[in-house]
């Protein structure tokens, strides 16, 4: 074999995208269907300000590799 198949370093950024929406969407609608007493800014907090530096720190990591 001469060719090593390479796979996209970004792949487990990809999925960790998945996870993070799939988890956003369940705790989004967990909150909704239960009338969550949380304040307006800790639900913005969980819901977006926690995956999005989460996600770019992952970024980060994955793109300074070589």
């Amino acid at each position: 074999m001469d060719w090593i198949a390479r796979r996209n370093r970004f792949l487990p950024w990809y999925i960790g995208i998945g996870v993070i929406l799939l988890a956003v969407a369940f705790i989004g609608y967990q909150m909704f269907a239960m009338a969550c007493p949380a304040a307006t800014i800790v639900e913005l907090i969980v819901l977006l300000v926690i995956p999005v530096v989460y996600l770019a720190l992952m970024y980060l990591t994955l793109a300074s590799q070589e």
